[in-house]
């Protein structure tokens, strides 16, 4: 049985260096039985520039790239030769990958990235990305349990998902997440939640944007079932070093929303 790791460095590409562009990791299901395949699929689009929306934008390069995945029981798989690339020409398209489940429970492909790029000025961008599934012995009734006090994974950046993301997921039900740097809660920041053909509007959109409280938490409530990605961004001129003058953290989550909640009616 062979299984995967998903975690990813990239060169990003952008119209300048506050408006890079971002990544995004997808799965092609949300609940799958023990044993079965799921494909993680590694993207990079237009949601961190003025486009606002879910759409693809060019292909990160191979060179550095990593892979990651996280078991349900906390062990990390890397299977790097399994990457395929899914588009004809090197700009084209985006990365995929096969992951085997071994055992039940929530599995969590992860992507990071610290590298410094120049689109205007030197910028260090420090990146995390996170896609979550679930795997159980019955599509009927699955009774794996997500863990409410989810913890972050000590990462310099990222969106940590403290609702379900599979059983307890669907319209109507809240999507709540805490955004924390360093290990901190990071306080009124801008979280987007994007579905999937949907072009923010400029500047704040309140339909589709949350600020944090100060535990850096924040919620959203979809009105329909799509795939959402969660994307946070924070640039700072304070963190400067040696070949870049600030800092900018990106974070991004994906979910995707069933039209129709699993177990919402038990």
């Amino acid at each position: 049985m062979r299984q995967l790791l998903f975690a990813a460095v990239l060169t990003v590409c952008g119209l300048n260096a506050a408006s890079a562009h971002d990544i995004w990791l997808e799965t092609n299901t949300e609940l799958v039985r023990v044993g079965d395949r799921v494909d993680i699929d590694f993207k990079l689009g237009n949601h961190g520039n003025e486009h606002r929306d879910f759409k693809l934008a060019s292909k990160t390069a191979p060179d550095g790239l990593a892979l990651e995945v996280i078991s349900p029981a906390g062990k990390k798989y890397d299977l790097r030769p399994s990457l395929t690339d899914l588009g004809y020409t090197p700009k084209e398209g985006y990365w995929s990958a096969p992951f085997i489940t071994a055992e039940p429970g929530h599995y969590l492909a992860l992507s990071t990235s610290d590298k410094i790029v120049n689109h205007g000025k030197p910028l260090r961008s420090i990146r995390s990305a996170k896609v979550w599934w679930l795997a159980d012995k019955s599509l009927d009734k699955p009774g794996a349990k997500w863990d409410a006090n989810r913890k972050p994974l000590n990462l310099p950046f990222e969106l940590v998902l403290l609702s379900d993301p599979v059983l307890f997921a669907g319209p109507g039900k809240a999507i709540d997440v805490q955004l924390v740097r360093s290990g901190k809660p990071a306080a009124d920041q801008v979280v987007s939640f994007i579905p999937r053909g949907v072009e923010l509007s400029a500047e704040f959109d309140p339909t589709y944007e949350r600020r944090t409280d100060k535990e850096g938490k924040t919620s959203f409530t979809p009105k329909e079932g799509n795939t959402y990605l969660i994307v946070s961004h924070q640039v700072t001129d304070d963190e400067k070093g040696a070949g870049y003058e600030g800092t900018k953290y990106t974070a991004t989550l994906t979910i995707r929303v069933p039209q129709i909640c699993p177990c919402c009616d038990e």
